[in-house]
């Protein structure tokens, strides 16, 4: 039997996402599902936070007088709580506060003993800090296995402009480190000073407790590549689709029967005979039609190329097979347009071209040359983009050394 968390979060397309009326007409006929638990030794209650669905967590808190299993710890020793830190979603994180009113849980440590606060401030997320200082019983000294308090992990994490507005935070609310040291600028002093004893141990620490922010930009990365993929993929299935039915099937159709000779058994002219399943559109108009079956094959060429590339397993995260599929759609997409114009023009009866009707022809070719103008100037524009940051990139590695000072530099000084 499929579990409320699978129907709601892990069932691909099947999934509905967090539909709260769905959930609640769940609920109501089998209320033992808000209590199951995954193979991660999770509830729904805890994939519906994580993901920031406010109204589903508002359904399973308010179906089960235990919360639905919010108390469970999963992974690493977090409860819900972390997990709504972990993935930014603060107004779950807000609506479980205010909902459970437990100090305790508010409190709880993961297995490294971070509490909440700890993780809130090595994200620098400012409007959680803020709201568990000012509107939660959270305990702003509480330290972690490695005896650092919130404020600790503050000053030895990397510098950032948000450090200023999380430290007043943090001392309004009566925070201290665990050292005695309140003030950054005097802790970098002393990281800088030729006498620091600060350990690699802190270090580690503050790379640890930054992770889960790390994995989630990754992890965003990963998913944004890989939406950017099906769709380059179903873009170039779609257009060589058409590129190859607008090949066999061209505009005007073929010819349905042969003419070599007339009603009066005389061979006609090579100009006049055709044969069954040739194409109208270039015996009524060979140069256009010519033109027409390049710009087709090129269309159908570039896209299978897309294809191809992405089936090939090449690393799409590197900017430059991004860049070359992008080119590579714009020459596809181009191809189309063009096509459209030249098969309008094999279906335009004469009469249609004459003076004084030539507005609709004119209208079609001004639509294409706007066109043709548009994709040039993003072509021009991704490409001044692209060489600039690779211009940025090889300054970059020709200079290892310097960036490498100028790094340590800085992380001090701009505090």
């Amino acid at each position: 039997m499929e579990t409320l968390e699978y129907m709601l979060f892990e069932g691909g397309r099947k999934s509905i996402l967090g539909h709260s009326d769905f959930v609640k007409e769940i609920l109501r006929r089998r209320p033992e599902f808000a209590q199951e638990l995954n193979l991660c030794q999770s509830s729904p209650l805890h994939l519906a936070s994580a993901k920031g669905h406010i109204k589903v967590v508002g359904v399973l808190l308010s179906a089960n007088p235990l919360m639905c299993l919010a108390r469970v710890i999963v992974g690493q020793g977090q409860t819900i709580l972390h997990l709504c830190v972990k993935y930014y979603q603060i107004e779950a994180l807000k609506h479980l506060v205010n909902t459970i009113k437990d100090q305790d849980f508010t409190n709880c440590k993961d297995s490294d003993g971070n509490t909440i606060l700890h993780l809130a401030v090595a994200d620098k997320q400012v409007e959680t800090v803020n709201f568990l200082l000012m509107e939660s019983a959270i305990e702003v000294n509480a330290q972690n296995l490695r005896g650092m308090t919130a404020m600790d992990v503050l000053i030895h994490s990397r510098t950032d402009l948000r450090d200023e507005e999380i430290e007043e935070s943090l001392k309004r609310a009566g925070a201290f480190g665990s050292t005695g040291n309140n003030s950054l600028v005097q802790i970098n002093h002393n990281i800088t000073s030729p006498g620091s004893n600060l350990s690699y141990e802190h270090q580690d620490l503050s790379s640890n407790v930054k992770k889960n922010g790390s994995e989630k930009m990754i992890k965003q990365k990963d998913d944004w590549l890989e939406k950017k993929r099906s769709a380059l993929m179903v873009v170039a299935s779609l257009i060589a689709t058409m590129a190859f039915q607008v090949g066999i099937n061209p505009p005007s159709g073929v010819w349905q029967d042969n003419y070599l000779v007339d009603s009066k058994n005389n061979i006609v002219s090579v100009s006049d005979a055709h044969k069954a399943g040739e194409s109208i559109f270039a015996d009524n108009d060979p140069e256009v039609y010519r033109m027409f079956l390049i710009v087709n094959t090129i269309g159908l060429i570039a896209s299978l190329s897309i294809i191809l590339l992405l089936m090939s397993g090449l690393p799409l995260r590197r900017r430059i097979i991004m860049w070359i599929l992008m080119m590579i759609t714009w020459i596809a997409i181009t191809t189309v347009a063009v096509t459209y114009l030249f098969s309008i023009s094999a279906i335009t009866p004469e009469k249609g071209k004459e003076k004084g009707k030539e507005p609709i022809i004119i209208l079609i070719s001004l639509s294409l040359y706007i066109w043709l103008g548009l994709m040039a100037l993003l072509l021009i524009g991704h490409t001044i983009q692209f060489i600039i940051k690779m211009v940025r990139k090889l300054i970059k590695c020709l200079s290892p050394k310097e960036r490498i000072q100028g790094s340590g530099i800085t992380s001090h000084s701009s505090v």
